[in-house]
């Protein structure tokens, strides 16, 4: 008799954990930071195997020491690498000053990242203290950086995070740039 109370006792608090715990994961899901990370999925096209990469993309150093400066570094040199592929693609012959120009054009803060950046909404996404201006062109193109340098950590391939780079670059979404 004592084992089937035992067995009892064990099942309902068996089901109550796991109650709890199918609980807690709903609200994670549903809490309105990972609505906005699951929208901002859809407008790039590109859906986290890890969603924790665009997590830390959209978390600012004012907002935690887990944040988005290494992978805006990444994505940086992703940027940069794409528009050097895309133009030695079109003219083996451009120029350094040339080829130069169009990445500065796609590097610029207040021009070109920040601009993309906008238009996605990252500002109303990022995570950054009471104190820091989340519309700020610093912030906003470093979180846009920071989304090409989580596709490459998640799909360990710099050319994914190239093509979804321009895909956002180019589409209504992004800045068209002429090409």
């Amino acid at each position: 008799m004592a084992s089937c109370r035992f067995t009892v006792f064990a099942l309902v608090v068996l089901s109550t954990y796991s109650l709890a715990q199918f609980g807690a994961s709903r609200k994670l899901k549903s809490s309105p930071f990972e609505s906005a990370l699951d929208i901002l999925q859809n407008q790039i096209g590109y859906t986290f195997k890890n969603i924790g990469y665009l997590r830390r993309a959209m978390t600012h150093s004012s907002f935690s020491q887990e944040n988005n400066k290494a992978l805006s570094i990444l994505g940086s040199n992703v940027i940069d690498t794409s528009v050097s592929m895309y133009y030695l693609g079109k003219d083996i012959e451009i120029s350094s000053k040339d080829l130069n120009r169009w990445i500065s054009e796609n590097a610029k803060v207040d021009t070109s990242c920040a601009v993309d950046g906008m238009r996605l909404g990252l500002h109303r996404v990022v995570r950054v203290s009471p104190k820091t201006n989340s519309t700020a062109p610093t912030v906003v193109c470093s979180a846009f950086r920071a989304i090409f340098g989580a596709i490459a950590i998640d799909t360990r391939k710099v050319d994914d995070a190239g093509s979804v780079f321009w895909n956002v670059h180019c589409s209504e979404v992004g800045r068209v740039m002429d090409m």
